[in-house]
């Protein structure tokens, strides 16, 4: 049976007194997107450091295409590509000449780079910018030139961190589509994000990851599936009011709080919002929207993590981060 393209078992990495990961296991299958989801600090850019050999790990091993990446740290280079936090793109260069660089680097043949740059200029809607300074780009071209030059060599696996971060909803999805075209094409992928509804459409599987453990792991169906069928949903006026709801509630569930609003994933849905609804009046508690819905992953995430997903950040592992993310576009 073929290994899967990305084996992680075991991994642990220290900084000091800080444990960023521990005994972190999971795989990728080839030619799937893989979403690490986990709030700020929860070791997901650790994770790809190691993964992608920037990190040696302190314990356990990690194969990418059945690459030790620690031992076999060249080969390993020259199989993936990565797109970090940041674009890591020379601003005094011009487009074409960022991606022509990248083709030197990756010991691509000279005959190839100037017709693989003006492909990924095209793909990524770059053409009429390709002789421009990237200084006057945008932060969405940025952003794609970014990830064009993570595809320069045509890597069969690509790692994003937080690729979208910072992004406005139509480069948002002007990306997305470009993500999903790259697998549909035979890439396997590691994306690491903040936003739910990204990892709900891009990951055939996803890994929750918090304090540097994983604590959860399945489709996304399948993590929304584990917190029952409906959740209710009540809004109140202000925190006390929430919290005091907390309390009456906790009999029907465990209610979990995002500032004002209060959600309680139960299995009968109707009859529990009844029970809830009496149960408020008889307490004086009167709430200013309650809704019946269906899970979605910010449920899950908030009832894993305890918080919300938006208060994870724009940076990761903040700890050892220093500036721009390195970046692994090949073989040096």
């Amino acid at each position: 049976m073929t290994e899967p393209a990305i084996v992680v078992d075991g991994i642990g990495k220290r900084f000091g007194d800080v444990e960023a990961l521990r005994d972190v296991s999971f795989d990728v299958p080839h030619g799937t997107v893989l979403g690490l989801l986990g709030p700020n600090g929860a070791g997901k850019t650790t994770s790809v450091r190691v993964l992608t050999t920037l990190l040696p790990p302190d314990s356990g091993t990690a194969r990418v295409l059945g690459l030790d990446v620690t031992t076999d740290r060249q080969a390993v280079r020259s199989t993936i590509g990565l797109a970090g936090q940041y674009a890591a793109v020379d601003e005094v260069l011009t487009a074409h000449e960022n991606l022509q660089m990248v083709g030197r680097l990756t010991h691509m043949r000279k005959a190839d780079i100037q017709a693989r740059a003006t492909e990924l200029l095209g793909q990524f809607n770059l053409a009429d910018a390709a002789d421009r300074q990237v200084k006057t780009f945008s932060g969405g071209m940025r952003r794609r030139l970014d990830l064009a030059a993570a595809l320069v060599h045509r890597p069969p696996i690509l790692f994003l961190d937080e690729p979208t971060t910072g992004l406005d909803p139509k480069g948002r999805n002007d990306l997305w589509a470009t993500i999903e075209q790259l697998v549909e094409d035979g890439t396997t992928l590691l994306l690491t994000t903040q936003y739910l509804e990204e990892a709900d459409r891009l990951a055939d599987r996803i890994v929750v990851i918090d304090h540097g453990t994983v604590i959860a792991e399945g489709t996304a169906n399948e993590l929304k599936g584990r917190l029952g069928s409906t959740v209710l949903e009540f809004g109140f006026a202000d925190h006390d009011g929430t919290g005091r709801a907390a309390g009456v509630l906790g009999s029907l569930g465990s209610p979990a709080v995002d500032g004002n609003l209060l959600r309680l994933t139960v299995d009968d849905g109707a009859r529990s919002m009844l029970a809830a609804v009496r149960a408020l009046d008889e307490a004086d508690l009167e709430p200013t929207t309650a809704a019946l819905r269906e899970p979605t992953l910010d449920d899950v995430f908030l009832t894993l993590t305890g918080r919300p997903a938006e208060e994870a950040g724009d940076a990761d592992d903040e700890f050892v981060t220093t500036g721009r993310t390195p970046r692994t576009r090949g073989a040096a």
